[in-house]
C-alpha cells in the first residue's frame, strides 16, 4: 500500500496495489499540468484507489484521442489524477502527489516528439514518440 495527496491536505488517497507502470510524460497537456515539464506518472488499477475527500476535476479531448478526466484539488490546485474513458479500468497518479514521490522511479518516456528542445531525457529509458500501443 501506498499513500498520497494533495499539498493543503482536503484531498488523501491510498492505492493498494503496485503500478502497472511508471512513466514520464512530455505531452502537451502534461506539461501545462506541471508548469512546462514533463509529469511522472503512475498507471494503477483503478479499484485499487481509495479516495478520501472530493477532488475537483476537468474534462479535455487529449491527443491521444481519449476523453479525458483530470482530476485535482479545488483548494490548492494539486494535480493527482488522469483517467481516460475509454480505458476506465485505470487511471494516472501524479508521482509528485505520492507521499515518498522517490518509491517509483520512471520506466519508460513518451510523447517524446512533444518534448521542448531542452528538455533532458534519460537515454537509458525506452522512449517512444507519442503514445505507447
Amino acid at each position: 500500500m501506498f499513500t498520497g495527496g494533495c499539498r493543503c491536505g482536503a484531498v488523501r488517497y491510498r492505492i493498494s496495489a503496485d503500478p502497472v507502470a511508471t512513466r514520464m510524460c512530455w505531452c502537451r497537456d502534461c506539461q501545462y499540468w506541471a508548469a512546462g515539464n514533463a509529469t511522472i506518472n503512475l498507471i494503477v488499477r483503478r479499484d485499487a484507489l481509495q479516495v478520501d475527500g472530493l477532488p475537483s476535476s476537468y474534462d479535455s479531448l487529449a491527443d491521444s484521442g481519449h476523453h479525458m478526466r483530470r482530476s485535482f484539488c479545488g483548494r490548492c490546485g494539486s494535480a493527482l489524477f488522469s483517467q481516460a474513458q475509454e480505458n476506465a479500468d485505470f487511471l494516472v497518479v501524479r508521482a509528485g502527489s505520492l507521499d515518498q514521490p522517490d518509491q517509483f522511479a520512471p520506466q519508460s518516456v513518451i510523447w517524446t516528439d512533444s518534448a521542448p528542445a531542452w528538455a533532458v531525457i534519460d537515454a537509458s529509458l525506452p522512449a517512444f514518440p507519442r503514445q505507447p500501443g
